[in-house]
């Protein structure tokens, strides 16, 4: 009878509660059971995004800050501020009333003071080691001290900074340190082409570096957007000029350029093309006087500043991890490219030690033991001596040049290393 009572009792409590719930409706006092979804949601997409910009300050503070040390904080510092340009004047414009009005702005042509420095510097030099030699033949006849000091003055003579190269056709005006003033808009001439390019100024040293000598042939590898190869025209030495790029937007990029500065005639003698330049070496193998090969990199200042395009992106982490591979292809293209006795510059706008010296000391292992080509460094040091009173330079770079962001100075990151092969 108790057994029968309790599951009556059971019975009325459980019509209750129904009765209380109401249809469809909880059972009273419990409220809402958990739901069951039909997808799991997934941490990757819903944890917070962290931006590309913030991604790569990241990984510069841990990586450069290691290459820099001290210095790292004034160059992560430059890198966030506004970049500092240059005016590459267009040679193929009426520029007189151009380098007048720049002159008036206290602006100066940075690359027509170098064969001035470098004449101090000769004399400075020839000077003081014909003192020393002087010093060191005190008691030998004077016929020993004139032949001391005439190979002192040869030495002298034929020291880098001498080169006549240095004094190109290539004008590019810049404010003082410091003075961080801007450029106006570049303006059309009466046949439309403007008047000039705002770019880098540090992007102009790989060019420099490239000493193009009348009527090379010259191979811009990775020519987009078209800055360097509208530096190389306005030398106007060129026997010809191959301007390649992968990217057929960036291509277009270029094209643009190359039609707002340069006259059909002389723009209709340049090369223009969309390969792949690590297929280069195969296409056109020792062909070229001169390559220039500016690779894409990590675009340091673009990355901290830009989310647009972004190679932080995480989409993008393979292709980053895989830059210093492909940098390395490309620079071996150029090599091929190459004439015996010819010049290649390697150049990229990252301070990272892998895309900078590794590449090129990988790069010179492999044309040896691969393709039994002898490769030699050159030594770019005197561009420090040319240039140090318009950019900063980091001086334990240990192969090549390369320029730091500087407050006072911001330009770059640009690091540019020659190579000859033998």
């Amino acid at each position: 009878m108790m057994a029968a009572a309790l599951r009556a009792a059971g019975g009325r409590a459980a019509a209750a509660l129904l009765r209380r719930r109401g249809p469809g409706g909880p059972p009273a006092g419990l409220g809402a059971g958990p739901r069951r979804y039909r997808y799991k949601e997934k941490w990757a997409a819903t944890a917070p995004r962290i931006p590309p910009t913030r991604l790569a300050l990241h990984h510069f503070d841990v990586n450069y800050s290691l290459q820099l040390k001290d210095l790292w904080p004034s160059v992560r510092a430059s890198l966030l501020c506004e970049q500092k340009y240059g005016a590459l004047l267009n040679n193929f414009s009426a520029v007189d009333h151009v380098t007048q009005e720049l002159e008036l702005l206290n602006a100066t042509d940075f690359v027509s003071q170098a064969p001035k420095k470098a004449l101090r510097w000769q004399r400075g030099a020839a000077a003081e080691e014909a003192g020393r030699g002087e010093s060191r033949s005190q008691e030998g006849s004077g016929e020993g001290r004139t032949a001391m000091q005439a190979e002192t003055m040869t030495r002298a003579e034929t020291s880098p900074p001498l080169r006549p190269s240095i004094s190109s056709n290539i004008k590019c005006y810049t404010f003082p340190r410091g003075d961080v003033t801007r450029f106006r808009p570049a303006r059309p001439d009466a046949l439309g082409l403007l008047d000039y390019y705002l770019m880098d100024a540090a992007s102009l040293l790989p060019v420099l570096a490239l000493n193009v000598q009348p009527d090379d042939f010259v191979l811009d590898l990775c020519a987009a957007p078209g800055g360097k190869t509208l530096a190389l025209l306005q030398t106007g030495i060129c026997g010809y000029l191959a301007a390649n790029d992968v990217s057929i937007s960036r291509t277009k990029r270029l094209y643009q350029i190359l039609h707002s500065y340069v006259p059909k005639v002389i723009r209709e003698t340049v090369s223009v093309t969309s390969y792949d330049g690590r297929d280069w070496g195969q296409l056109q193998g020792s062909t070229f006087h001169k390559v220039l090969v500016d690779v894409p990199c990590t675009t340091d200042r673009h990355s901290v500043m830009e989310e647009e395009n972004n190679i932080f992106h995480r989409r993008r982490t393979k292709e980053r991890q895989m830059l210093p591979m492909l940098q390395l292809q490309l620079l071996m293209a150029g090599i091929l490219a190459t004439k015996p006795g010819g010049e290649v510059v390697y150049s990229t706008c990252s301070l990272s030690p892998l895309q900078n010296e590794y590449v090129i000391e990988r790069a010179v292992e492999i044309a040896e033991t691969e393709f039994n080509i002898s490769i030699h460094v050159e030594d770019l040091s005197h561009f420090r001596t040319l240039f140090q009173d318009t950019f900063s330079f980091f001086v334990d770079c240990r192969l090549g040049e390369l320029v730091l962001p500087h407050l006072t100075a911001n330009f770059g990151p640009m690091y540019f290393c020659k190579l000859r092969r033998m």
